[in-house]
Formats: structure tokens, C-alpha cells, sequence
């Protein structure tokens, strides 16, 4: 490991006659600096990093050092984690591909590492886990330490204790004496298992290549520098091979033809009145679908353009090229942008990822809003929380006018996508939520006081996007305001600014019965200013609703003293078809009972009394009846009755 040489030694149990089955902690695992001179190579004093242990296979990769059980079948409790020792910080950490990071610990002295000692803070976390399943293991070159599990799982496990799944070898459970070479060159995983070669992109897990060797017995040599191509050493001599493609090669790029046949594959099966499954081999070999086959070659033909001179293409897909051109030109600049992604320094990362996000999230609100589109949305934005907030503002051209109002320029289009889509019912209770929700978390997190203005925004584009009444509409289910309500009863933690967050969506929604729990809110808070303004406000949207607020404010008013300062603005709202005899009836039903016997007078100055009800009743009184006005006209003539009109010979 650079400079120093490490190794896992059997310490014998001082008592020669021991049973050694009870001795399972005798190793330990030792250190020892290396340094080459030029008199030849003088080894440093040992130094014990871990006594007091189980065996262990030590494996060393330019950074870390792995400690991977030896006997895993033998002690049961210690054949459920690794041990990654950090040289340069002097800690060693414990971790469970199954759980991924469990506890790590700095060694200041050799007192700190016993064995026990170590597992002491994690026997409870760690009895729980599942033993390892461990067949082969070796370190790549890029640090990580490859897993083969007897299921012939190939897996990578990241010097922070997390894992990954990288390919499944093919042939079923591994026998223990069956061996399983593995090596990695560059981005390419080589593994050798009775006699065939695998090699796998170690990031996406794609097979690029299987090669039947002419022998089973096979090792790989170290190749420095060279990553496009493998020394074999066997018992007839060293070999070469080469999994670079030639630069001339015309072959089509596999995984891009079978994206295409397998999207072509799920489009028609969706349109298919057919009860048989259509594959993507039935698709290549039938020749009914032309559509597949044309966008194939007009992205081979594309695609390759800068690596050779372009081959002719038939007149029909060369008009269609020319209207895919836009697209075409789309996609490479988004596969460019990916490789950036990969490529960048840790600094540029995140722009470059908030400009794939953004086109991620713009291809997919202008394609079909599916159920598949809106697990990959949750996912984006799941993953990509800020840069998915960014994405969505710059999709819907969200931004604040000169007057502090929110507007939006989206196309009707793009509401549809917003305001439609999958909803809740049909989706299910996995976690993935419609896009409307979506949305609205995001704001809840990045933008709070933007989410009422949004939600009113939404309600006067449903109208545009759809027809009056249609079922499809937003509208014909749950309203707008609900599924906002609902985003923010799923936070985790309530507090203040989400009570005042929830009166501002039901008052926004500018429905009756949302304004009405609204005010009975306020109430309960005893927010009178509020109260009043809500009312005053709200009171001109109809006639129903002004007689429902009125009535309610009436209730409280009969039952204590709060609203006395407000009176001379909640009068005014009285409605037109209330008469003295009907606010009467209401006061006297909600007037608060007391135990005692009223008296006259009393002390507490709490009743209601006539005189603060007189200001009411005389507006009342004094308004002109409605059939008065009815008949304002003939009553309000000249002469009564009218004259008799001339008669005629």
C-alpha cells in the first residue's frame, strides 16, 4: 500500500494446549514502511493497526486499505461488515454493503485498536444485518473494491462505504473452487469465469463484449498505460486483446438502435388492439413499422458525419431529416452536456447540472405526460431539488411584475401538462406524486409566498386550458386549492408561517366554502382586524356569500364583545333581503346562556345590549322595502290616475 507493506498475522494463544476454536480473535493486522535506496530496500519498524481480530484478507488500492473476512462461514457475527482502514487519517471504519456506512473510528494510540473495542458502539446495529455473501473480491483502479456474491453478482463497493450494483454474470450460483478473475482497465470491468470474458462499462453496467476463450486457466497481467486492450497470461504464452472499435467501423451503436426500437416498442403496444406482446425482435424482423427503422438511420447517418463523410440517404428519410434537424441538433447538444457533466471539475458540476436538468424537465413537459414521465420527473427532482425548482421556473417563465404580481407566460400547452397529467388516484401510494404537487413542494421549500399567487395563477389558466365543465379538467376533480392544502400537510414539522400559509390558499382559491373556513380560522385565532378586512373583501363576490358571512360575524358579535370596535364596518355589509325580524331571530338564538338569573343591569358590562344593536336595526327599518322599489315608478307619478286617452270617431 504506496510505501509500506501490510499483512494479517496469526498471533498462537500463549497456552500451547488451547482449544483453538475459542481463540477466534487471534490475528491481527500489522504495517510495516518500505523504503528502497540506493543500497537496496531497509524495512521500518511494525506497527499493529488492528489485534485481537478475526482473519482477514488484506486488499490495498493507492488510497485505502480493505480488510475483507477470510472464513466468513466460521464466525458469524463478524461476517456481516468490511473494515476500510484510512493510512493517511489513521481511522478505520466498519461497513455493511447491506447498510452501507455503519461507524469509523480515529486510532490515536494502539490502546484504541483492539478488535472489540472497535465493534463495541455497533453490535447492536450490526447483529441485525445479513451475513456478507462474498465469492471473489479484488480493488479496481479506481480505488473501489469488487464483490462477486455466489449468485454471480458483480458489485462495487466506494471507499466511503457505499455500494453499488454493477452486472450479473451469467451461469448461476458460483461453487466455492470455481474461480472468478477480475481486473479493470479504465472504464472497462474484464472478468473471466470458465473460460468467457465479460467486459462491462463499470458506470452503466452494459455489456460491451463476451468472448469464449480457447482456454479456462487465464491471468491478467498489469498494464500501465494502456486501457484499451488486456494481457493474458496463460500456459501457451501471453495474449493480446483489444476491445477498442475501429475508427472506420459502420456498425450502428447498439445501445442508441435499441433505445429507439424499444420506445417504438412501447408506443405501439399502447395503440395495439392486439392481446399479443409485441417484442422489439418481432418489431426489427416484420417490416410493418417503418417509423423505427427510418429514425435509425437518419441518426446513423447524423451521428457519424463528423467521423466520416456522410453516406446518402434515401429522398423520403432525407426530407424528414431536414425537418428533425432542430431535434437532432437538440439531442447533440444534450449529449454533449452529459459527457461535460461526467468530465467537469467538482466546482463546474452543478452548473453543468442544473442546465441538464433544466432541458430534462423541458423535453418532458413538451412530450406526453405519462405515468413513466411522471416517475422520472419525482426522480429529478428528488435528486436535483434546486436545479429542478430553477428548471421549472425558467418552463412556465415565472417571474414577478413592476406591481409585485406573479405572472407567468407558459403556453396553454404547458398548463395542460402542469394542471393535468396522472392524478393521485391513479398513481397510487408508492411515493410518486402528480406534477401540480410536485410543484408546489417546491415552492413551499424555495419560495413560500410565491405558492398562494401560483395556485390563483393555475385557477385563471384553467380556464383557458380547458372547456367550460369538461371532466378532464383539474376542476372536475379535487379543486387546485385542496391538492395545494394537501402538499403542505405532508411537512414534517408544522409551525406559524404554515396556519397563515393555509388561510392564504383557501382565501386565494376565492371559493364560498373556502372563504368561509377561512373566517371561521380567523375566529378561532381571534384575529378580529382580520376578520373584518376578510369580510369586507369577500362580501362583494355574491350575494349567497356576503348573506353567510354576515350571518356568522352576526353570531359572534351576539355572543361576546370583540367585534364592538369593527361595528361601523361590518353594518354596512348587511344584506338587502335581511329584515329586522331575521337579524333579531339570529341574535337571540346565539345569545350566550348564563347560569344565573338575569338581572337588569350587570356588572361584568359583557351582554349585548339594545343600544349597540339600534345603529343596525335602524338601517334596517329605514331602508326602502324591495316592492317599494318594485313599484317606485307608478307610485311616483305626476297625475293619479292617469288620464283617459283621446277617443276617436
Amino acid at each position: 500500500q504506496g510505501t509500506s507493506l501490510a499483512w494479517c498475522e496469526e498471533r498462537p494463544p500463549l497456552d500451547a494446549h488451547s482449544d483453538i476454536s475459542k481463540c477466534a480473535f487471534r490475528f491481527c493486522v500489522c504495517t510495516r514502511a518500505l523504503e528502497v535506496g540506493e543500497q537496496g530496500v531497509r524495512l521500518g519498524s511494525i506497527r499493529i493497526v488492528l489485534h485481537n481480530s478475526p482473519e482477514y484478507q488484506i486488499l490495498a488500492s493507492p488510497q485505502h486499505v480493505f480488510l475483507v473476512p477470510a472464513a466468513a462461514a466460521n464466525f458469524a457475527t463478524t461476517s456481516k461488515f468490511l473494515l476500510i482502514w484510512h493510512p493517511e487519517k489513521a481511522k478505520l471504519a466498519i461497513t455493511a454493503p447491506s447498510a452501507g456506512f455503519v461507524h469509523s473510528k480515529v486510532l490515536h494510540s494502539s490502546s484504541e485498536s483492539d478488535f472489540r473495542k472497535l465493534l463495541l458502539g455497533s453490535v447492536g446495529l450490526l447483529s441485525g444485518l445479513a451475513p456478507l455473501d462474498i465469492h471473489t473480491s479484488a480493488v479496481s483502479n479506481n480505488g473501489g473494491l469488487l464483490l462477486v456474491s455466489t449468485k454471480g453478482a458483480v458489485n462495487m463497493v466506494e471507499p466511503d462505504g457505499t455500494q453499488r450494483h454493477i452486472f450479473d454474470l451469467e451461469g448461476g450460483p458460483l461453487a466455492q473452487g470455481r474461480p472468478v478473475q477480475l481486473k479493470t482497465f479504465g472504464r472497462i470491468l474484464a472478468c473471466v469465469l470458465a473460460g468467457v470474458l465479460y467486459l462491462v462499462d463499470q458506470n452503466s453496467g452494459r455489456l460491451i463484449e463476451k468472448k469464449i476463450l480457447g482456454m479456462k486457466e487465464v491471468h491478467f497481467l498489469e498494464s500501465l498505460g494502456e486501457e484499451d486492450s488486456i494481457q493474458l497470461l496463460t500456459q501457451t504464452g501471453i495474449y493480446s486483446f483489444s476491445f477498442s472499435k475501429p475508427e472506420d467501423s459502420s456498425r450502428p451503436e447498439p445501445c442508441l438502435v435499441e433505445m429507439v426500437f424499444e420506445e417504438a416498442c412501447r408506443y405501439y403496444q399502447r395503440r395495439s388492439l392486439s392481446s399479443s406482446k409485441l417484442t422489439v425482435e418481432k418489431l426489427k424482423k416484420g417490416g410493418v413499422f417503418q417509423a423505427p427503422v427510418a429514425l435509425t438511420a437518419i441518426l446513423q447517418h447524423s451521428l457519424r458525419q463528423k467521423q466520416k463523410p456522410a453516406q446518402g440517404l434515401p429522398d423520403t428519410y432525407a426530407k424528414l431529416l431536414s425537418t428533425m434537424s432542430l431535434e437532432l441538433q437538440s439531442y447533440m447538444s444534450l449529449e454533449l452536456l452529459k459527457t461535460c457533466v461526467v468530465c467537469a471539475p467538482e466546482g463546474e458540476v452543478e452548473s453543468y447540472c442544473e442546465e441538464l436538468v433544466e432541458q430534462e424537465v423541458s423535453r418532458v413537459l413538451h412530450s406526453d405526460m405519462d405515468k413513466d414521465n411522471l416517475v422520472y420527473l419525482n426522480s429529478v427532482f428528488a435528486s436535483f431539488p434546486k436545479a429542478a425548482w430553477k428548471a421549472m421556473r425558467s418552463c412556465l417563465q415565472l417571474q414577478q411584475n413592476g406591481d409585485g404580481l406573479l405572472v407567468a407566460r407558459a403556453t396553454p400547452e404547458v398548463w395542460k401538462k402542469v394542471l393535468g397529467g396522472p392524478q393521485q388516484e391513479e398513481l397510487g401510494h408508492n411515493g410518486v406524486v402528480p406534477l401540480f404537487e410536485l410543484i408546489c413542494a417546491s415552492f413551499l421549500r424555495f419560495k413560500p409566498k410565491w405558492l398562494p399567487s401560483f395556485v390563483e395563477l393555475t385557477q385563471q389558466y384553467v380556464g383557458i386550458s380547458w372547456a367550460y365543465s369538461s371532466k378532464e379538467g383539474p376542476e372536475g376533480r379535487v379543486p387546485l386549492y385542496k391538492r395545494a392544502l394537501g402538499v403542505l400537510a405532508r411537512k414534517n414539522k408544522r409551525s406559524e408561517a404554515d396556519d397563515e400559509m393555509e388561510l392564504e390558499l383557501l382565501l386565494c382559491s376565492k371559493r364560498p366554502k373556502a372563504v368561509l373556513q377561512a373566517l371561521h380560522l380567523l375566529i378561532c385565532l381571534k384575529q378580529w382586524q382580520r376578520v373584518v378586512e376578510v369580510a369586507e373583501k369577500f362580501s362583494k363576490l355574491s350575494p349567497l356569500l356576503n348573506k353567510e358571512i354576515f350571518t356568522t360575524l352576526l353570531t359572534e358579535f351576539a355572543q361576546h364583545r370583540e367585534l364592538d370596535p369593527y361595528l361601523d364596518t361590518l353594518w354596512p355589509l348587511c344584506p338587502a333581503e335581511l329584515t329586522a325580524s331575521d337579524i333579531l331571530t339570529v341574535v337571540l338564538q346565539h345569545l350566550p346562556r348564563s347560569q344565573e338569573d338575569p338581572v337588569p343591569f350587570s356588572s361584568e358590562g359583557n351582554q349585548l345590549t339594545v343600544g349597540l344593536l339600534k345603529p343596525l336595526l335602524q338601517r334596517v327599518v329605514q331602508r326602502p322595502c324591495v316592492q317599494d322599489e318594485m313599484y317606485s315608478d307608478a307610485l311616483q307619478s305626476p297625475i293619479f290616475p292617469p288620464p283617459t286617452p283621446p277617443r276617436e270617431h
